[in-house]
């Protein structure tokens, strides 16, 4: 278990290496919420981010998917590690129309390997969460060489 200065040292590391990401800010990404086996991304709608109905593009409820879950798995991480998404399974159950989607994801078995993850995506519409999308992920748990990207 960790102490709250090692998770704030965590999660101060995490937030450093998801804003180096390009995509991130490309899409207006945010992380918001974040604590160990959990994270949550979301997006704010905007017309680059629509497909030709108007509805959020299923790309970017992937990237959600991907994001959140690989983020919530790198709370788990012991020094000198990294996370890669293996893959994960995407169901889509309702279109996103609200002016915030968001990702919701937890750890459902941090592994030396291996990590399990589920997110859950949501339309805020009216106020009103609406589960659009649901997701079982695996993520890689690597061991980054000393000096290597990302090796804080």
């Amino acid at each position: 278990m960790q102490n709250s200065a090692d998770w704030a040292l965590i999660e101060s590391n995490i937030r450093d290496r998801v804003a180096k990401q390009g995509f991130m800010a490309h899409v207006g990404a945010l992380v918001e919420d974040l604590a160990p086996g959990s994270c949550t991304v979301s997006v704010t709608r905007r017309p680059e981010l629509l497909q030709q109905l108007g509805f959020l593009h299923g790309g970017c409820i992937a990237f959600l998917v991907d994001n959140s879950t690989t983020i919530a798995a790198a709370t788990m991480l012991r020094p000198g590690q990294a996370v890669l998404t293996a893959e994960f399974k995407l169901n889509f159950l309702a279109p996103a129309r609200g002016d915030r989607v968001f990702a919701r994801a937890r750890v459902v078995k941090p592994g030396r390997t291996m990590t399990v993850a589920v997110a859950d995506v949501f339309s805020v519409e009216d106020g009103e969460e609406k589960l659009v999308a649901t997701a079982l992920a695996t993520i890689s748990v690597v061991t980054m060489p000393a000096g290597a990207a990302g090796d804080d």
